[in-house]
């Protein structure tokens, strides 16, 4: 039987636009199912009363991956040549659920396209499409195998990714595009490829937990000891979260 008192993670959905079904890769839900937390999808539905209605429900926020690209609209900016595809209703609910997030302090994990729209959120700007734009960057789209870990960064001393790594760098896998070009508001950049790319963004703020990779750590995470401890913390931080919420709302009720 499942523990009650799980924290519940949602996790908002891809849309696959041939077909106009909602889907997502499988590891994101067993990556927090093994770390304790309980995975609830997202459909990509962008209504405010919709996304409020949910978010009363959850403990904590997974941004994932997506096969789209951030629109360019919304940091100001137009359509570079090479802009992979931009799935509005990806962009306008993830949007949606980042606003709830900042109002409530929900604790947030976000993962490659889910940094790139946090950022966004924030107001940054994207780097639409590195190998055109940054040629002498190193190669960001790995392939497969797609756990690999192909590539170093370096971390931030103090950061909670150099904690959760035990040193100043960490091997990552890469599949990504894109990247972040000026970093938003009330974040701070914790993670860098040799190329000088920001890999790692976190909140500094005392009173929430958010923070965000451009890497995958759902993939290959059960035999990688630092993607094991990223959705540890995350799914502690919620459960933490509920603690307190609950704590509050049991005050709520005897005034």
């Amino acid at each position: 039987m499942i523990p009650s008192n799980r924290p519940r993670i949602g996790i908002t959905m891809r849309i696959e636009l041939e077909t106009d079904r909602f889907y997502l890769s499988r590891f994101y839900s067993e990556a927090v199912e093994a770390a304790g937390g309980l995975p609830v999808h997202i459909s990509l539905i962008p209504h405010r009363e919709y996304i409020e209605a949910l978010m009363d429900g959850f403990d904590g926020i997974l941004l994932p991956g997506s096969d789209s690209d951030v629109d360019p609209g919304r940091y100001g900016r137009e359509p570079h040549p090479m802009l992979g595809s931009v799935h509005p209703l990806k962009d306008e609910t993830d949007m949606l659920v980042l606003e709830e997030i900042e109002r409530r302090r929900t604790p947030l994990l976000a993962i490659c396209f889910g940094m790139q729209a946090w950022n966004v959120s924030r107001g940054g700007a994207l780097i639409q499409d590195i190998r055109s734009e940054l040629p002498e960057a190193i190669k960001h789209q790995q392939g497969a195998p797609r756990d690999w870990r192909s590539h170093r960064v370096r971390l931030l001393e103090g950061s909670v990714l150099a904690e959760l790594a035990k040193g100043d760098a960490a091997m990552v896998n890469s599949h990504h595009h894109q990247a972040v070009d000026t970093v938003g508001k009330d974040l701070v950049a914790t993670a860098w490829t040799t190329d000088g790319l920001v890999e790692g963004l976190e909140d500094p703020r005392g009173d929430r937990f958010a923070l965000a990779g451009q890497w995958h750590p759902e993939l290959g995470w059960s035999d990688d000891e630092f993607s094991r401890s990223l959705f540890s913390r995350f799914v502690r931080e919620a459960t933490d979260y509920a603690a307190a919420k609950s704590t509050a709302h049991r005050r709520e009720a005897n005034v």
